[in-house]
Formats: structure tokens, C-alpha cells, sequence
């Protein structure tokens, strides 16, 4: 392939036309009768200008015209003719004599369109007698090549794939561009082309005919066209259009696949004059609309040139209808644009903004449908006022606009908000609704479903409810993006899972909705606060974070809900982490994240999980109102097991806290009368009773490390660490400390203390344990342990201490060595369980075998 039809450097070639040019070379006087046939721009005046070079440095003549009809040529003189295709039938037909005379040298370039009778004729007959050439654009390797012959682009390399995709190897288009780029001071991950190297397209375009402007702005608005609709366009009938077409390729213009490569395109739209642009593409999106064909391309291009103004009305909404289920946002906009257009909003429109996120927009928009629109459009936009107050915590409003709805889906998502406000009646509603007002779509049975599974959570087996939850949610993953909902299945059951120590369900549930896209980015942010969760209680600290960061990337404020999941999210990371500092700096803002959102069914893990933190901060008071309206709601619906017992195991965490061992007992004796009701309350109930013996001295390894493994098998991995690391430190026997601290490493994921280089002996194990106090560490090594947590140096410890850095050094050596630790890392993880626990009044003394209020 060559380069292109403007003078350059040199040739890039492929290897047939590198073969033509060097059998002319080596014999300039030999037999040559060659047709090059290729669009504008391919590279034909460029290989003419070479041949001419080739033939003049061997002396011999060389005419670059077709001769006359009656014109005689001399033999000797080689006769090279460019843009043969527009010759008239007279020297056509002249040239056809010289080739079938087989006694002249001739080369006879042409555009494959047009192409007369007489010109047909000629280039059967180069073909027949001679060599036919056709030249096509670049390969990405020849595009590579002839940059890399441009030493102006400094590291060409970098520009292949952008110089190659913008101008889908056309070589006059790849020599515009490489010239452009060549004297752009940054090059490297180009995004744009220069404007300098758009404006040289403009005489391209300005000596096209008419119907071929109109035909490449029809194009460039995107979208599959049809001959038909072409047609209507462009006033031609099929023949007419396929002329056209074939025209506009030979220009160079238009690629073999019908598309205009990107920088064709932008100039195209750029250089056209505004009118004309306008009316083409609105004439397009009306054609298109009448067909019921897909107007959403044509309408970003619209957008993209700043003419969406000049569109119509319903055009913008058809749009708006297929952007919903992808992009919600630019739903919005578009429907934002019909109704500055003329058109009134409606439902969809508080829908998309819903789906987007925007419940601002969403409660204004439905707000003002409730009061003014038509009884369907009334009906819809309740169900969009609804799912936005449920997800602010307006549950009430939220299921009585449910209600008055009318649908079925909408009978089903009250029925779940009544039951997460705690009225026991709900659980008796039918989820049927109007069967004639809504088929059984699978959003309508996913919503019964819904219903069915936190009614079976509240009276029923947990087994019936995860089941149902999950179900409902497999129903929505096909085309659940344009969902509308209150909270997704997903989500409940993934909280129904988690109650019940499923975590591995509750993972494989969040994760194909999140890529299923279920609800939107409404919902997104909720399935992704739950893996955070889940991620947490597992123990995995720094991955949960990373996934709390998530959440929030786009900039938009958290609604109330998932407010209340990420503030408690971070206050449990830094409970894991004793962190005091994190504690406190969040304490404000998860007070004011529960104010926000009134405590509901849904909301009771957070809670339970900011009882524990604001016990460890002294701060309990606080949010004891809400917990007593947590407490009320459980005990209106009869107190759930599925829904209690992790209420009753954060609130036991946070009695231990306090020093309330009477509290403490009530929650473990709420635990072991629900323990029959799941295999998870039974190994929370176990775990809850060995904890509080523990807390009074009563240490039984074999027990204490049966309840640690059990929450861990459950997902409780963190509290299973715990709970091995508080037996130990408060067992006066060194080998069951050791057995226990063993336990605690395996349960957070570490290799024990024998794996780290060679297993010790049993005395070895007491040796290194010797003399720990009935804590494992002496008050000082605790003093030494907070300050090293707190990322002091040794120096500084050892001035805040009044002891030399040195000591300090053989402080937490002998840490290391008594704790049983392979490594630093080890030690500091340690440290934090065992610094924690002490930091409770209480931790350091036993409870009363028999704890009075």
C-alpha cells in the first residue's frame, strides 16, 4: 500500500506495489499496462509521481495526459493518466486503442465510481492485458510504518493505535494526522485530533454535490439506516441512494463497511454548515421515530454538536425511554430537554431521576404528577414518591403511597415497608393487589416474592425466607436496571443471609446484582455498603473499606439509609482496628446518621454494631432512645428470632463495655431461648454463654475454642478471634493460653507460632510464656503496647514514659516472645485484640458469679 496522494517523503508500500515499482526499476522499458483503482486520498497520485521519477532517471519521456482521439503517441513515451474516471467517452476510448495496440507503456489511474460504458471497457481490458491494481487503506502495521518515517513524532509507537483507529488507515487521512500531530507539543494518548488537521477536510467536503453532504451527515448521526429511510431522505430511490453511496466511497469519504471513520465523522460534523446539519439529523430522528426505530444514537449526536435544542419534543423522550434501564442520568436529561421542548413531564420522568439517584428531583416531579395528572400517571408516580421516602426512612408515607397505588408490585413492596415498621398486620396483607391493573411480569413476581420472604423472616423458618429473598432476586438480574425499588431482594437477601450466617450466599446474591445492574444506580450503592459489611464482620478490615470507598466516587450525598450502613461500617473498622481516634472523629456523624433514619427492621445491624462503639466511647446514652424503639419493633412483630438475635449479641458486646454484667445476662439469656430457632442462633447462644463465663474467670479452653470456631464457621470471623484472645489472657494455665492464642491466630488467618520456622516443643511453649501476669501482659507492656498501636517510635515512647529507648525495645521483644508471635505484623494484630479488650473497666476484673442490679 502507498502512502497517500499528496508528495511525501517516501512510499509505504505493500508487497505487490513494491514489486511493481522494482520491476520498472530493473526494466524501465519493459511491457507495462497497469489500472490503479482506488478511492481519493489512497495513495494514486503518489504512485504515478514515483513511477514518473523512476522512468525520467532512465531517460525516458513521459506524458502525464490522455492524448486527443485522433492524437498520435510515441511508443517510446510512457503515458501515466490520473483520475482516468474523468475522461470524457472520446479519450476514453483513445486509451483503449493504446492498450489494445500492446505496443505503448501505460499506467491509468481511476476512482472506482464513476464508471461510463466506455471506461468500463478500459479497465476489462487492463485487467485482460495487463496488471489491475486496487488500492485499500492501511494496515495497522503500515500505518506504524509510516509514522515511524515521520521524525517529527518523537515515539511514533505511542500514536499507532490513535492515528490508525481515527483514521481506519486511509492513507491521506494517516499523513494529515501524522503532520498534525507533529508539531503538537503533547502527542502521547492523543484523545482528540487538532482542529488544523478538521480544517483540512473542508475542501473535501465543499466540493461534494449536495446529496452527498446530506448523505455523510446521515451517517455521522450515528445508528443503522436503512435504503428506505435514506431514500425518504435524501428524495432518491434505491438506485439513487446506492449511486450515492457508491459516489461518496470513491471520495474517500465513506469506508467499504458503510461507517465514516472517527475523524471523517468529526469533521463532517463540525464543517457542515449549521443548518443543513440540523435539518438533516432532525429529519432523521423524525424518520426514525415514524419507523419506531431506535432514535437514541441520533439523538446523541444531536447532543454532541450542541443542536439537541433543535430537536423534537417526542423525539427526546423516545430517547429518554431507551436510555432508561442504562443510563438513568441521561434519561433525565432528556426528558429535562422534552419538557423545555413543550412537552409535559410525567411519570417516566420522575422514574428516570429516581433510577439515577436524584430523589430531590424524583419527590418534586411525583409530587406534582400526584396533584395534577391523569389517574395512570397519578398511579405511577406514587410508586415513585414511595420507593423515594422508604429510601429515607419514611417508611409510613412511603407504604401508603404503596398502597393507594394500586398495583400488584406496589400491594408487595407495603407489605414489606409495613413489616419493617414493625405493624404485625402487614403480615397478613396480600401481595395480589389489582390483578387486572398488572401482568405477572417479572417485576410484579419478583415483588411478591419479596413480600412472601420478609413475611416468612418474621413468622417463619429463616430457610423459607433466604429462599424466597433469593429467588426474587434471581427474577430481577435479566432486566431488573430499570427497576424501580423500595430496597432490592438482593439486598434483603443478603441482610436475611447474614442473620442467618450465610455469608458466602449473601456474597454470590450481592455480586450478581451488582452486575446485573438490579435498580440502578439507586440500588448500586446499597448492594455495595452490604459487601462492605460483609467483608467486616469477616474480619477483612482493609478490604471493607476499600469497598466502603466505593460507594461514594460518584460525589452524590448517601440518602439516609445508606448513610446509617456507611457511618456504622466506619465505626465498626475502627472498632476491629482500636482505633479510639477513628472512633471518635465518627462518633458525631453516626449520631447523626441514626437521627436521620428511623429505626426499622432493616436498619437493626447497623444499630446493634453503633451500640458496640458508642459503648467503647462512654457514649451510650446516646443512643439508647433508639435502640428502646428497635427493642419496641421486635416486640410488636413478636420478636423474630432471625431479626433479634443479633440485636441481642451487639447489645450484650456493648454490656460488657459498660461493666453491666446483669444486662449482659439478660441479652444471653434472650440468645439461648432463641438458640432452637437456627443453627446460627445456636452458635451465637453458645458463644454468648462462654464469653460471659469467661468474663467471670471461668475459662474452658475446649468449650471457649468450640464457640470461637463456631462464629467463625458463621461468618463472625472477627469475634471468633476475639473470643479465643479474651480466654486467653484471662486463663492463669500457660498451656491453655497458648492453645488459645494459637486458636485466635488461626480464626484472624495467621500461621500459628510453630509454623514460623520450626514447631517448639511443649516446654518450649511454656518457656516462651513464662511470667505473663493473669492478663498475658504487665500493665507497663500494656502502657508500651497502646503507645506502639498509636505508631509512636521507640524514642518518643520511651520519653513519654520516662524510660530509654531501649527498654522500650525490650518491652515489646519480650511482647513478641511471650504472645508466641512470628513477626511484627503478628504482634501489632495481637496487640489490638488484647488492647481493646482491656479497654472496657471491667476488663480486667471477673464478673460476679451472680451479677445484681
Amino acid at each position: 500500500m502507498i502512502m497517500n496522494d499528496l508528495a511525501a517523503p517516501g512510499l509505504t508500500l505493500d508487497k505487490g506495489l513494491q514489486a511493481l515499482l522494482d520491476t520498472v526499476a530493473q526494466d524501465p522499458t519493459g511491457p507495462l499496462a497497469v489500472g490503479v483503482a482506488g478511492p481519493a486520498g489512497h495513495g494514486k497520485t503518489a504512485l504515478l509521481a514515483e513511477l514518473e521519477r523512476i522512468h525520467q532517471r532512465a531517460g525516458i519521456a513521459v506524458r502525464t495526459a490522455a492524448p486527443e482521439p485522433d492524437e498520435p503517441v510515441d511508443p517510446d513515451t510512457v503515458v501515466l493518466v490520473d483520475d482516468a474516471h474523468l475522461l470524457d467517452d472520446a479519450r476514453t476510448e483513445a486509451l483503449l486503442r493504446l492498450v489494445a495496440g500492446r505496443r505503448h507503456r501505460l499506467v491509468v489511474a481511476h476512482r472506482p465510481w464513476p464508471r461510463s460504458a466506455a471506461f468500463s471497457e478500459l479497465v476489462d481490458a487492463l485487467r485482460r492485458d495487463g496488471q489491475a491494481v486496487l488500492l485499500t487503506p492501511f494496515t495497522r502495521e503500515q500505518t506504524a510504518a509510516h509514522l515511524a518515517a515521520t521524525p517529527e513524532l518523537g515515539r511514533p509507537a505511542d500514536l499507532v493505535d490513535f492515528v490508525h483507529t481515527q483514521t481506519a488507515g486511509v492513507p491521506r487521512d494517516v499523513e494529515r494526522l501524522a503532520r498534525g500531530l507533529a508539531g503538537a507539543e503533547t502527542r502521547t494518548g492523543a484523545v482528540d485530533p487538532p482542529r488544523s488537521v478538521i480544517l483540512e477536510f473542508g475542501p473535501d467536503l465543499d466540493v461534494q454535490p449536495a446529496a452527498v453532504r446530506r448523505l455523510l451527515l446521515a451517517v455521522a448521526a450515528g445508528g443503522a439506516l436503512p435504503v428506505s429511510m435514506l431514500g425518504a431522505l435524501l428524495g432518491r430511490d434505491p438506485a439513487g441512494v446506492d449511486e450515492l453511496i457508491a459516489t461518496t466511497r470513491a471520495a474517500g469519504l465513506l469506508g467499504a463497511d458503510g461507517r465514516l471513520a472517527p475523524i471523517v465523522r468529526r469533521a463532517v460534523a463540525t464543517l457542515s454548515p449549521t443548518t443543513e446539519r440540523t435539518a438533516v439529523w432532525r429529519r432523521l430522528t423524525e424518520l426514525q421515530l415514524a419507523r419506531g426505530g431506535a432514535v437514541l444514537p441520533l439523538v446523541r449526536s444531536l447532543l454532541a454538536v450542541g443542536a439537541l435544542g433543535d430537536c423534537p419534543a417526542a423525539t427526546l423522550a423516545a430517547a429518554a425511554d431507551e436510555a432508561l434501564a442504562e443510563e438513568p442520568a441521561f434519561a433525565a436529561e432528556l426528558f429535562a430537554a422534552a419538557t423545555a421542548a413543550g412537552r409535559p413531564p410525567n411519570a417516566r420522568q420522575a422514574l428516570a431521576a429516581a433510577l439515577a439517584g436524584d430523589l430531590d428531583d424524583a419527590l418534586r416531579l411525583a409530587d406534582r404528577l400526584l396533584a395534577t395528572a391523569a389517574p395512570p400517571e397519578r398511579s405511577e408516580a406514587a410508586v415513585v414518591a414511595a420507593t423515594a421516602l422508604a429510601h429515607r426512612g419514611h417508611v409510613g408515607r412511603s407504604v401508603e403511597l404503596f398502597r393507594w397505588s394500586g398495583t400488584a408490585s406496589a400491594a408487595a413492596f407495603a407489605i414489606v415497608g409495613g413489616l419493617a415498621a414493625g405493624d404485625p398486620a402487614a403480615s397478613t396483607e396480600s401481595p395480589a393487589g389489582d390483578p387486572a391493573g398488572e401482568p405477572p411480569t417479572l417485576h410484579a413476581s419478583a415483588a411478591r416474592l419479596m413480600a412472601n420472604g420478609v413475611r416468612e423472616s418474621v413468622t417463619g423458618p429463616p430457610t423459607a425466607a433466604l429462599s424466597a429473598l433469593v429467588q426474587a432476586a434471581a427474577l430481577l438480574e435479566p432486566d431488573g436496571r430499570a427497576a424501580l425499588l423500595p430496597d432490592s431482594p438482593a439486598a434483603l437477601a443478603a441482610l436475611t443471609a447474614v442473620h442467618c450466617g450465610e455469608l458466602e450466599i449473601a456474597e454470590r446474591v450481592l455480586h450478581r446484582a451488582l452486575g446485573a445492574g438490579v435498580g440502578g444506580p439507586l440500588m448500586a450503592r446499597r448492594h455495595r455498603l452490604l459487601q462492605a459489611w460483609i467483608l467486616m464482620v469477616r474480619g477483612e478490615i482493609h478490604a471493607a473499606g476499600e469497598r466502603l470507598a466505593t460507594v461514594t466516587l460518584d460525589g452524590r450525598p448517601l440518602e439516609s439509609r445508606d448513610h446509617l450502613f456507611a457511618a456504622a461500617i466506619r465505626m465498626g473498622i475502627g472498632r476491629r482496628n482500636s482505633d479510639l481516634g477513628a472512633l471518635k472523629r465518627g462518633w458525631g456523624q453516626a449520631l447523626e446518621a441514626v437521627v436521620r433514619h428511623p429505626v426499622d427492621l432493616f436498619t437493626l445491624l447497623p444499630l446493634g454494631e453503633l451500640a458496640i462503639a458508642g459503648a467503647r466511647l462512654g457514649d451510650l446514652a446516646r443512643l439508647e432512645p433508639y435502640l428502646h424503639q428497635g427493642r419496641a419493633l421486635l416486640d410488636r412483630l413478636d420478636n423474630p428470632p432471625l431479626w433479634s438475635v443479633p440485636l441481642h449479641w451487639s447489645g450484650l458486646h456493648a454490656a460488657i463495655l459498660t461493666g453491666e454484667p446483669t444486662i449482659a445476662d439478660e441479652h444471653v439469656a434472650a440468645l439461648l431461648a432463641a438458640a432452637g430457632h437456627s443453627r446460627y442462633a445456636a452458635v451465637v447462644a453458645a458463644a454468648a454463654e462462654s464469653w460471659v463465663e469467661v468474663l467471670r474467670g471461668v475459662v474452658d479452653p475446649t468449650r471457649v475454642e468450640a464457640a470461637a470456631r463456631g462464629l467463625h464457621d458463621t461468618g463472625l470471623c472477627w469475634d471468633g478471634a476475639r473470643l479465643a484472645g479474651q480466654a486467653a489472657i484471662r486463663t492463669a494455665d500457660r498451656r491453655a493460653m497458648t492453645t488459645l492464642l494459637e486458636c485466635a491466630r488461626a480464626l484472624q488467618g495467621r500461621p500459628s507460632g510453630g509454623q514460623s520456622g520450626q514447631t517448639p516443643t511443649a516446654g518450649a511453649s511454656t518457656a516462651r510464656v513464662a511470667g505473663p501476669t493473669q492478663h498475658g501482659l504487665s500493665d507497663r507492656e500494656y502502657e508500651v503496647a497502646e503507645l506502639v498501636l498509636a505508631g509512636l517510635t521507640y524514642r518518643e515512647i520511651g520519653d513519654r514514659l520516662f524510660i530509654s529507648a531501649k527498654t522500650v525495645e525490650h518491652h515489646v521483644a519480650r511482647m513478641r516472645n511471650r504472645l508466641n508471635c512470628a513477626n511484627r505484623t503478628e504482634l501489632l494484630a495481637l496487640l489490638r485484640t488484647l488492647v481493646a479488650d482491656r479497654a472496657s473497666d471491667t476488663a480486667g476484673q471477673p464478673w460476679p458469679q451472680r451479677a445484681t442490679r
